[in-house]
């Protein structure tokens, strides 16, 4: 179908200097995307060697860091970090294992005055400094206490997240996240409240969750709830990348003009605008209702914001008062950025088996006065505005979260255990993209650069 031929206001709103067009496949080396690096024990240890000890990693939330002893457990591939607030509200991070005989010293995130091993008592500070030992004089090259420390990793944070990395030499985690800090400052991270957390054991390598996050060509076929909602036709987005990897797609949450639902079933956007004193009956036809009730609503909320209690709208521009950022940070984290809510994504590989990986589904709110209970967006229900704790199922076709069957995520989950066995199958040689698929490829030769060395080397 050929675009729409309706006059669509053009927002006035500052593209960061270094954003490239997404769907620019003059941009790409045009890398073969082969299915074995979905299935290949060899291209894992790749993946391992040159690009997951390179990156940052999210450890977990920096709201479970209050008070000095709180720490968090991030377990990835075959090693455990923990993140553990310091007496002088520093975040050090540290290797899980006593430097004795190798035991992990915790199994999960928690507070604790100091860590004792459970294996032979000995005792670490908060600092990672060993403090005592059973029989001290009986080491004959000299009591341990004051020589051994735990081995430290580089630690920080942003967007509410704590951060590591294994490397030690590679770029610092605003370098790496650049410019992401600078084109999400307004979005006053740090608040949101994450409502629903669930850790989803998938049949299906990791990469599934970047590259299907990298468009939305397949949105109208997998997720036709989502039209109505949120506008996915291509020449209404932009699709942005970086040079570090990184991508996004900027939708408007307005009712694509090219979905109508059947005549007579109750319209999603309406109720958006009834929330913001807009009646939606007032505009002549469905297009003017689309695109006039857009622009309505980025005034209203302007106007209504304080008085409403959504403090989170003061530093917002025009887009993000009523529209859709996607964004994948490479490689594996992506946040949905909606006018109330982050969405956070994050698919870790199976330490074991190419085949298998774990989806961090995490949706948060940010808190508005008033307001004890907020949509999970990608759940059916709603829950209480305070943090909860994550919980780990299996997926088990779909079964195993029940409270997000027939989400938009709970449907790409689906579709990519399908996809799993294509990747294998002998029949696929490489991607045929469409233009709007480009990050798709992009993410990939991203890929490309840190497994041959051309990313992830020492900062400047």
């Amino acid at each position: 179908m050929n675009k729409p031929a309706l006059e669509i206001p053009v927002l006035d709103i500052p593209v960061h200097p270094e954003t490239m067009d997404g769907r620019d496949p003059s941009l790409l080396r045009g890398d073969r995307v082969s299915g074995d690096r979905y299935y290949s024990r060899e291209f894992m240890q790749k993946e391992w060697d040159h690009m997951w000890t390179k990156i940052w990693h999210v450890a977990g939330r920096l709201v479970d860091l209050q008070e000095p002893g709180d720490f968090v457990v991030h377990d990835f591939m075959n090693q455990s970090v923990m993140c553990v607030k310091q007496e002088d509200g520093s975040i050090r991070a540290f290797y899980n294992v006593c430097q004795h005989r190798a035991l992990r010293l915790v199994d999960q995130s928690s507070s604790v005055n100091e860590f004792h091993c459970p294996y032979h008592g000995w005792v670490w500070g908060l600092d990672g400094a060993l403090k005592s030992v059973h029989d001290p004089e009986n080491f004959s090259q000299g009591n341990p206490c004051g020589k051994l420390t735990l081995k430290e990793l580089r630690c920080d944070t942003w967007g509410g997240f704590v951060w590591y990395s294994f490397s030690d030499d590679s770029p610092g985690l605003m370098e790496y996240l650049h410019p992401m800090p600078e084109v999400y400052k307004n979005y006053p991270m740090d608040t949101a409240v994450r409502i629903f957390a669930r850790k989803i054991r998938l049949n299906t390598n990791w990469k599934f969750a970047s590259v299907n996050f990298s468009e939305s060509y397949h949105t109208r076929t997998a997720h036709p709830q989502v039209p109505p909602w949120i506008d996915q036709d291509y020449w209404s987005a932009r699709s942005e990348i970086w040079p570090n990897g990184h991508g996004r797609t900027v939708q408007p949450m307005r009712p694509s003009l090219r979905d109508r639902l059947p005549e007579g079933e109750p319209h999603p956007f309406d109720d958006i605008l009834r929330q913001w004193d807009i009646d939606p009956d007032s505009y002549a036809s469905f297009e003017e209702k689309a695109i006039k009730g857009w622009m309505d609503l980025k005034e209203a909320k302007r106007r209504l914001w304080k008085e409403r209690g959504y403090v989170h709208y003061e530093h917002m521009n025009d887009e993000e008062l009523t529209d859709s950022p996607h964004t994948v940070f490479f490689p594996n984290v992506t946040i949905s950025f909606l006018p109330d809510n982050l969405i956070f994504f994050r698919t870790e590989p199976d330490p074991k088996d190419p085949t298998k990986c774990t989806f961090d589904l995490w949706c948060m709110a940010f808190p508005v006065e008033g307001q004890k209970e907020a949509h999970g967006i990608m759940t059916r229900d709603f829950y209480p505005v305070v943090e909860c704790e994550e919980e780990t199922v299996d997926f088990d076709g779909g079964r195993g979260v029940p409270e997000i069957i027939d989400a938009i995520v709970w449907q790409d989950m689906m579709l990519a255990e399908a996809q799993q066995n294509g990747w294998e199958s002998m029949g696929f040689d490489d991607y045929y993209l469409a233009d709007q698929e480009a990050r798709v490829r992009y993410f990939h030769e991203t890929l490309n650069d840190y497994l041959e060395g051309r990313k992830g080397g020492p900062a400047a």
